[in-house]
């Protein structure tokens, strides 16, 4: 079964098409032929295309909307020009699966679209307006496309539904809860299910068995504690500004600087919004870059005060958050890097556990610095009494396996 999966933001689209079907999970034998990205829809769109093995193609022209950008991407898959064997018309792609950020308190697991799922996703669209309408459009340009295959949304906060309420409600009067379902709802969640599935394979275990904390950090960060195989506390909440620090995001501010900002800079709210989810985090304090790598390169080979200042608050906060998760799980076994720059800056990790040795964490250095590229294992010293693991994510493969499972009526492994 050929799934295309679809990633649609406001402005750009990424997608994956991948072979996979309920003996290929099975036996971890699922292949991925192709994958790219279209960016700057809406105007002289980058168009990257790349079939697995071979030459990326990239190019530039423009590209409308997310229906065009759709098209685009299947008209390439389904040419000559793609050079995917398994692919001779747009027949061969057998279903769709799309990421899709939202799904409040009504989708708990992933879903195959129908007009009530979608009338959902309509719903949620108060709780991400920058985000689920594009879903939405990604959805109904394959509809039109592909007409009647099957389609599955897999949503970020469907793993983060079993938090209890003492984790995910707000200290605010319970009828703002009641009345506008305002509450924790975590994101990347889509991540964290993935990385604790792939710990447990690796290790062997029952999913009751799986305590650990998994930290997705990249552009967008975020850290999870799974015990006995479910989330139960996460640092993004009702959006995806709390928590962490991150790239252009703040994470965590005391929420009358918000007033304080509006009052001093003469800003609105809404202005204010904006600086902190897209002006603030490691670009933010450098005032250089949100890439990791960048300032990296400029606090070691540059003596940067501020590009060093920032990678100190990013590593001390995510410290922050294992420690109180740690409390909050009464313990973990494993604590686990993904996303990008979790996977691949030693440095950042190292930075992160040197203040944990007391709680039995202990990096093997030189493990540390191999495990980079997409490598995935354990960077541990043996007598570590928490184990750590850098462990690449594959947000893709799992929303393309849970269509699978879905439309082969196999939905106990959803979770």
């Amino acid at each position: 079964m050929n799934i295309l999966v679809l990633n649609c933001g406001s402005s750009s689209l990424k997608f994956q098409l991948i072979a996979t079907d309920l003996e290929r999970i099975a036996d971890n034998s699922d292949q991925k032929l192709a994958h790219g990205q279209i960016e700057r829809i809406g105007g002289a769109a980058i168009i990257t295309l790349t079939a697995e093995g071979k030459t990326p193609q990239r190019s530039a022209a423009p590209v409308r909307d997310i229906k065009s950008a759709v098209e685009t991407i299947v008209r390439w898959i389904a040419s000559d020009a793609s050079e995917i064997d398994e692919i001779k018309s747009l027949a061969d792609i057998h279903a769709v699966g799309h990421r899709v950020v939202h799904g409040g308190e009504k989708f708990t697991e992933s879903a195959l679209i129908t007009d009530e799922v979608l009338r959902g996703i309509e719903d949620c669209i108060e709780l991400a307006p920058l985000h689920n309408p594009a879903n939405i459009r990604g959805i109904n340009a394959a509809r039109e496309i592909f007409g009647g295959i099957p389609q599955v949304a897999v949503f970020d906060t469907a793993f983060h539904q079993t938090l209890p309420e003492k984790a995910f409600l707000y200290a605010l009067p319970y009828q703002l809860y009641r009345r506008h379902k305002i509450r924790r709802y975590g994101f990347h969640g889509t991540s964290h299910r993935y990385v604790a599935y792939r710990y447990r394979t690796i290790n062997n275990l029952l999913r009751e068995n799986v305590n650990v904390i998994t930290l997705h950090l990249g552009n967008g960060c975020s850290i999870a504690a799974i015990k006995r195989g479910n989330s139960i506390d996460t640092s993004m909440g009702l959006t995806p500004l709390e928590g962490l620090v991150m790239g252009t995001r703040s994470g965590d501010v005391d929420a009358a600087i918000i007033e304080f900002i509006a009052s001093k800079e003469g800003l609105t709210v809404q202005e204010v919004e904006t600086l902190l989810n897209t002006q603030s985090g490691l670009l933010g304090i450098s005032g250089l870059t949100n890439d990791m790598r960048e300032l990296l390169a400029e606090s070691n080979e540059n003596n940067d005060r501020r590009a060093r200042l920032a990678i100190e608050i990013f590593c001390y906060r995510a410290g922050k958050y294992i420690g109180a998760y740690l409390a909050a799980m009464n313990g973990a076994d494993t604590l686990i890097f993904a996303g990008g720059i979790g996977e691949n800056s030693a440095e950042v990790r190292r930075l992160i556990c040197e203040n944990l040795s007391w709680m039995g964490i202990e990096l093997d250095e030189k493990l540390n610095e191999s495990f980079i590229g997409g490598r995935e294992g354990i960077i541990s010293t043996d007598a570590a009494k928490l184990k750590i693991y850098v462990i690449p994510t594959n947000e893709e493969l799992l929303i393309a396996r849970d269509t699978a499972r879905l439309i082969n009526a196999d939905a106990s492994k959803l979770r």
